[in-house]
């Protein structure tokens, strides 16, 4: 785990536990996602790195965010800006994200495969990862020919590699064992 991981899963747990209490789950996911995309800007992440006063940084953060905060937002803001902590806002959000998927009981699953799914396919993936995980599944779908057939999930620790290529990879070691 990073240490960047440790340093924002206090701030996303106290925006986690503030969302669930005043029902605002999906409304702090949009505010720290803008949030951190303000943060990968060139020009603010240069001034998260300068020395500029941590009262100051947070009403220039505030204040390039407008309306994008509400009060308690930017209370978010104000702290982790006296904390020095700003820097960390994406890892704040993966984080977030992380807790509300766990609340929700949701996962999300990436879907490899080597031709593009049916309707009907995503369907059974999705109803099958969703009883062997006992969570609601969110399926990201993506290509890759290079896996000539079959298909590679990944759901959280899970993976699942069903392709051509990972059978026949199977296979090989399996002979020269």
């Amino acid at each position: 785990m990073s240490t960047m991981t440790t340093i924002a899963r206090p701030y996303a747990k106290a925006a986690f536990d503030f969302a669930v209490e005043k029902n605002e789950l999906d409304q702090w996911v949009q505010m720290l996602t803008f949030c951190s995309e303000v943060t990968k800007n060139e020009d603010v992440a240069q001034l998260l790195d300068g020395a500029i006063a941590p009262e100051k940084l947070a009403e220039i953060f505030i204040s390039i965010c407008g309306e994008q905060l509400n009060e308690f937002g930017q209370n978010l803001i104000h702290v982790m800006a006296e904390n020095g902590r700003l820097k960390v806002l994406p890892d704040v959000l993966d984080q977030y994200i992380f807790l509300k998927h766990e609340f929700e009981k949701m996962i999300d699953a990436e879907v490899i495969s080597a031709v593009e799914l049916t309707e009907q396919q995503k369907a059974d993936i999705s109803a099958k990862l969703e009883a062997r995980l006992e969570r609601k599944v969110k399926l990201n779908c993506s290509v890759d020919e290079a896996l000539l057939a079959g298909v590679i999930i990944r759901a959280g620790d899970l993976v699942i590699d069903n392709s051509a290529r990972g059978r026949l990879n199977r296979l090989s070691e399996t002979l020269q064992s």
